[in-house]
């Protein structure tokens, strides 16, 4: 009988007497190996990302990213440690992340950008607004989303504020248990207050679109005025004023005409309503007669510190 390579192997391997020796010696290996090789149930991977941000003003996508954006990959794409290199633009805004290589330290990838960036800073065009570096890694990655959504046939009252508001409640909340690192909201609207100026009314106040601008941004500030001592204790002074209403902006003085004051309310409508979408979700799902069905949600993501 002819038997060819493997078979010649097998039949030396049964026959001789090392081979259990072989075998035991490879599970002592096996063995030492599960005994000294560090487990982790949830292992510590670095992998850090930096995003720089940088504004914009008055250019459009295409223009942001060959004035700002390519110059700016040239730069990133010269540090050491870079692995990719990832660019974004919108009107008015440019966002370039470097990825760096498994294992580099993070706050070191950080300062290596940031030094590079500040070292070749004249390939930026005269203008723009330094850029704005932050360091993001494997832990801010969500391990947890929590979506809040009415039941079908629930009263109206659920609707994109309403959830938002739940939702910064329960992340208030969870915010408080150990362990828990960066959490945010998605979807939903959050209320804001909104002055819409009326044109033909500014006119006939003689009242510039940059003063009421001016007014409304100098007015809802706070600013620590010293402290006081009374019945034995100190307290803070604070001077300013904080707008809570769509009443209260509305009583805000634009400015004197003829010695007589301008309200805001007299040239723009002032209302307490739901901010500009940045982000909108949705849930469908199926009604007892197979017909689907839209109801508003918010979901809230929640991601891990590190070392949890």
């Amino acid at each position: 009988m002819n038997l060819g390579l493997s078979g010649r192997i097998t039949r030396a391997t049964i026959q001789s007497p090392l081979t259990p020796l072989f075998l035991i010696a490879a599970i002592m290996v096996g063995l030492l190996a599960t005994i000294t090789i560090p487990r982790e149930e949830e292992p510590q991977i670095k992998v850090p990302m930096v995003d720089i941000r940088v504004m914009a003003p008055g250019l459009s996508a295409p223009d942001a990213v060959e004035l700002v954006g390519k110059p700016l990959e040239t730069i990133v794409k010269s540090v050491d440690g870079v692995e990719h290199v990832y660019t974004q633009a919108q009107d008015h805004g440019v966002m370039v992340t470097a990825r760096f290589l498994v294992g580099s330290d993070p706050e070191d990838a950080a300062t290596r950008i940031d030094e590079k960036i500040n070292a070749n800073i004249d390939r930026i065009p005269v203008g723009i607004p330094p850029p704005q570096v932050t360091v993001r890694g494997i832990n801010d990655v969500p391990i947890v989303v929590l979506t809040l959504t009415p039941k079908p046939g629930a009263p109206g009252q659920w609707d994109d504020q309403a959830l938002y508001e739940l939702a910064g409640k329960i992340r208030t909340e969870i915010a408080k248990v150990d362990d828990v690192g960066l959490t945010f909201i998605t979807g939903g609207q959050r209320e804001a207050l909104r002055v819409v100026p009326d044109p033909a009314k500014l006119a006939v106040y003689r009242v510039p679109l940059g003063s009421v601008i001016e007014a409304v941004s100098q007015a809802n500030r706070t600013f620590p005025a010293g402290t006081v001592r009374e019945s034995g204790g100190t307290a803070m002074v604070v001077a300013g004023r904080t707008l809570r209403n769509a009443q209260e902006l509305g009583a805000l003085t634009v400015r004197s005409v003829t010695g007589a004051p301008v309200y805001l309310r007299d040239v723009a409508t002032v209302e307490q309503a739901p901010s500009q979408d940045q982000s909108r979700s949705w849930r469908w799902a199926k009604d007892g007669k197979d017909n689907w069905t839209m109801a508003p949600a918010v979901s809230l993501a929640i991601a891990k510190r590190a070392g949890a």
